[in-house]
C-alpha cells in the first residue's frame, strides 16, 4: 500500500513537472535578432514609403504635420536609432539626411497660428534630438547649429515659470518631458557645458513637482486633469502621456554622465514610474489609452505600449531594472506590439494626436507611433544580442 502511494506520488509529480515545463516553454520570449530585424525593417519601410508632410502655404497644421513637427521628429529619432544598429544602415541614413537637408537642419520658429508660444515651445525642440543624433554620427557642424542657437536663446531669455496649461514657455504638459529635456542633456554631452544640464534639471523639476501624482506615481497630462475623473471614479492618467515621460527619461539617462550629481533623481524617478506602469499592463501585453480605466478604453494602444516598452528594454539593458522582475513584462509588450503590425508593415492601434485618453481602432496609425516602435525595437534588439 505504501509502495502504491509512493508510485502515485511520483506519477503525479512527473505529470505536474512536465506540464510546468510545457507552460514555461509556451511563455512569450524575445525573438531572435533576424526575426526582430525583419519586423523592424518592415515597419520602417512601410512608414518611409507612406511618409507625407504639410508644407508652408498648405492647409496642414505645421505644428503637428510639418516636416519638422514633433510627430515626424519622433519617427526620425526612432529610425536613426535603428539605422545605428544595422551593419549597413545607409539606406535609412540617406533618407534621414535628405530630410535634414530639405529642412536646412532648422528648428521651427515662425508659426503664424501660434505666436504666443514664440521660441519656447518644447515640441519644437523634439527635432533637435534627431539633429544631434545625426551630428554624433556624421560630425557635420550644420546639423547641430540651429539647435544650439535655439537652446542658447532660451537660456539667455529664461522662460516664465507659469505652469498652467495655457502657458507654453515652461514645460506645462507631461509630453514636454520627452520633447525638450533630452536636447539639453545631449548638448551637455557633446559640448561639455554643464550649464545645459543645470537648466534642464531646473525646468524638469518644476514640471515634476507640478504634474507628478505622488500617490499613484504617475503623471497628469497637464493641470486640467487634476480634478477630472474617469467613469469609474479614478483619476485620469493618459497612457501615452506617461509613456512620453518614461521614454524621455531614457533619452536623458542615455547621455547623463554616470558620475553626475543629478543622476540619482532621474534614475529613481525612472524606476518608480516604470514600476507603476508595469503594474498597470494588461494581460495581453498592451497598455491602454487610460491607465486607470482600461474597461472604458479596452482597445490596445500601441504608441503608449511602445514608449513604455522602450523604457523597459533600456532599463534592463542598462541594469536599472532587475531582469528577472521586468523581462516578462517586456516580452509580453513586444509580443503585443508585433501583433499590431500588418503583413505589409503598417503599425495599427495608434491613438491619434491628442491630450487625453481616446478610443482607438486597428486601422489608426501615426508616425510618432512608428518612431516609438522603432525606439522600443532597437532596445529589444540590443537585449537579444
Amino acid at each position: 500500500m505504501k509502495i502504491n502511494t509512493f508510485v502515485c506520488f511520483i506519477i503525479t509529480y512527473l505529470f505536474i513537472s512536465l506540464n510546468s515545463d510545457c507552460e514555461a516553454q509556451s511563455i512569450t520570449e524575445i525573438p531572435d535578432k533576424q526575426t526582430l530585424q525583419t519586423t523592424l525593417d518592415k515597419v520602417a519601410d512601410w512608414q518611409v514609403n507612406h511618409f507625407t508632410y504639410s508644407k508652408v502655404g498648405s492647409a496642414g497644421y505645421l505644428h503637428d504635420f510639418g516636416i519638422d513637427a514633433w510627430t515626424n521628429a519622433t519617427l526620425y529619432l526612432g529610425l536613426a536609432e535603428w539605422a545605428a544598429m544595422l551593419d549597413d544602415g545607409k539606406k535609412y541614413y540617406t533618407w534621414l539626411t535628405q530630410i535634414g537637408d530639405e529642412n536646412d537642419w532648422q528648428i521651427p520658429s515662425n508659426f503664424k497660428d501660434m505666436p504666443k508660444y514664440k521660441l519656447y515651445h518644447a515640441d519644437e525642440l523634439c527635432i533637435g534630438q534627431f539633429y544631434l543624433n545625426m551630428y554624433s554620427v556624421f560630425k557635420k557642424k550644420e546639423m547641430m547649429e540651429a539647435t544650439i542657437n535655439r537652446v542658447n536663446w532660451i537660456m539667455s531669455n529664461p522662460p516664465n515659470s507659469i505652469l498652467t496649461n495655457g502657458s507654453k514657455q515652461a514645460w506645462t504638459w507631461c509630453d514636454a518631458l520627452f520633447m525638450a529635456p533630452p536636447v539639453y542633456a545631449q548638448l551637455a554631452q557633446l559640448t561639455g557645458n554643464d550649464d545645459y544640464l543645470l537648466f534642464m534639471d531646473k525646468q524638469f523639476k518644476l514640471t515634476y513637482n507640478y504634474l507628478y501624482d505622488k500617490e499613484n506615481k504617475l503623471f497628469f497630462r497637464d493641470d486640467r486633469f487634476f480634478d477630472q475623473r474617469e467613469n469609474n471614479g479614478k483619476k485620469v492618467f493618459w497612457g501615452r502621456g506617461n509613456g512620453w515621460v518614461a521614454a524621455g527619461l531614457v533619452n536623458i539617462l542615455k547621455t547623463l554622465p554616470t558620475d553626475s550629481k543629478l543622476r540619482p533623481f532621474y534614475e529613481n524617478l525612472f524606476s518608480e514610474l516604470v514600476g507603476s506602469l508595469v503594474a498597470l499592463q494588461s494581460d495581453n501585453g498592451f497598455w491602454h489609452a487610460s491607465l486607470l480605466d482600461p474597461k472604458e478604453y479596452p482597445s490596445p494602444e500601441t504608441s503608449a505600449t511602445a514608449l513604455i516598452a522602450y523604457a523597459l528594454a533600456y532599463g534592463i539593458n542598462a541594469d536599472l531594472l532587475n531582469r528577472s522582475d521586468y523581462l516578462p513584462s517586456l516580452e509580453k509588450a513586444w509580443s503585443a506590439l508585433s501583433s499590431a503590425v500588418s503583413e505589409d508593415g503598417k503599425l495599427g492601434w495608434v491613438q491619434p494626436i491628442g491630450a487625453d485618453p481616446k478610443q482607438v481602432t486597428e486601422d489608426m496609425t501615426a508616425v510618432y507611433g512608428v518612431g516609438a516602435f522603432l525606439l522600443a525595437g532597437t532596445e529589444v534588439y540590443k537585449l537579444a544580442q
